[in-house]
């Protein structure tokens, strides 16, 4: 979930989480090709990101390898995981999100394999792909060429989700947000899927754009959103016509002043009013739960949790529940809620405190966090609406370090150890 600031504008109040971003490096860029690639190659987010009643702007430092995840953990017979008595789960439905850039992707992939998921996203940085017009990230591709074309050996497919527009394509450059011309969407989209064509099998367009600093110059609004999905989703069919396009996701934020942040229910429905559902194939959710259970509701919470617990959208379950009433209500029942992020903070085990704004995380331990992933995918396994739940994440917390809170929800420490979320979610019976 480091945010480049060219000055410090303010600090606001966000609960939402979003998607985090790969450091802004310098890299080699090469020209971008004036005709599209046919075929793809063989051979990700900035924004630190506090979640809770006080986020503060985090210091613009580029992020440091705090360790060399290259090992790759072995399942043992020791109790590293919780018991699960749920259902056997389908592994097209489960799936996790990365850290790409640098890593090495042979022993990324391994990993992937040996928690048996049959998803893998990784977030694309529009603007640290495409920083100048005329020009591409030469070392950005290489990684996500290695991601796509070794997952698909594996069997695994691959999902991108794909926002932060280049500075060149905005009419302001502070924090992130959409394109002046929505077609220079498109064209990337386009991009992107003509050279992954027949290898990745979907693609969200944006992230949480109901939160300020993600859609960042021009007012928070669902039918804009639209408009650009319905220019991001034009590009993809052009490029591959079989790849499945999704809706971004909005943030759980219970905030809804309309400056800061849309409630993300008022957002959603929003989107389904201005005609989302005609033009993807699934709908992108993000049902956080902050320290809460995936089984707590608003209506039953848990008591022992202290914090985070007065709103729907603290609740996964609820997250669920409230959007795919929407879907009946709008008569779009049919498409599928993807769930492109969701997962448990733990900073137990970690050399410092969860930074300020995620000191909710104190109160999910590591054991719980393990519980709740299995609970929360034999919960959604019931939920017809559901399809894919990609949870974030297996590896930030080994390039981060244990000073941002996307850290706290990586299923490896920052020694590059596994935690016992990783080996729950690797143990969950899958066919």
């Amino acid at each position: 979930m480091i945010l480049r600031l060219k000055r410090i504008i303010f600090v606001v109040l966000v609960l939402g989480l979003i998607a985090c971003g790969e450091g802004d490096v310098a890299e080699t860029a090469v020209p971008l090709p004036t005709s599209l690639p046919t075929a793809a190659p063989e051979s990700l987010p900035t924004a630190a990101v506090f979640v809770g009643e006080t986020a503060v702007a985090p210091t613009a430092v580029a992020p440091t390898a705090t360790a060399t995840p290259t090992q790759i953990p072995t399942l043992t017979p020791t109790p590293t995981h919780p018991n699960y008595s749920g259902p056997t789960l389908n592994r097209s439905d489960i799936g996790v999100q990365v850290y790409l850039h640098r890593v090495n992707v042979p022993a990324l992939v391994a990993q992937l394999n040996e928690l048996g998921v049959g998803w893998v996203k990784a977030q694309v940085s529009w603007k640290l792909f495409q920083p100048y017009p005329d020009q591409l990230s030469e070392e950005r591709f290489a990684d996500l060429d290695a991601l796509v074309a070794q997952a698909n050996a594996s069997g695994i497919r691959v999902l991108l989700g794909v926002a932060k527009a280049p500075e060149w394509s905005r009419p302001i450059t502070e924090q992130d947000g959409p394109p002046g011309d929505y077609a220079l969407y498109r064209d990337f989209m386009q991009l992107l899927a003509r050279r992954y064509a027949g290898q990745v099998a979907a693609y969200e367009l944006w992230n949480e754009p109901n939160l300020q600093r993600e859609w960042y110059g021009t007012p928070l609004d669902a039918a804009d959103l639209v408009a650009l999905i319905h220019a991001g989703a034009e590009g993809v069919r052009a490029g591959d016509p079989a790849a499945l396009v999704i809706s971004g996701a909005p943030a759980v934020t219970g905030i809804n002043d309309g400056i800061v942040a849309i409630d993300d229910r008022v957002y959603f429905r929003g989107m389904l009013a201005a005609g989302v559902a005609e033009v993807v194939d699934g709908f992108g959710v993000h049902p956080y739960g902050w320290a809460n259970p995936p089984e707590a509701t608003f209506a039953n919470p848990d008591l022992t949790v202290p914090s985070h617990n007065n709103h729907p959208s603290f609740f996964f379950q609820d997250t669920l529940v409230d959007y795919g009433r929407l879907l009946t209500e709008f008569g779009v029942a049919e498409k599928p809620m993807w769930v492109t992020e969701f997962g448990w903070g733990s900073f137990e085990t970690f050399s410092q405190p969860p930074p300020p704004g995620a000191e909710f995380m104190n109160n999910v331990t590591e054991w719980q966090q393990a519980v709740y992933t299995q609970n929360a995918y034999a919960l959604a396994h019931e939920m017809a609406q559901v399809g894919p739940l990609i949870l974030w994440n297996l590896n930030f917390a080994p390039w981060l370090g244990a000073a941002f809170s996307e850290s706290g929800y990586s299923l490896l420490r920052p020694d590059g150890s596994p935690r016992p979320a990783y080996f729950a979610l690797a143990a969950l019976p899958k066919e």
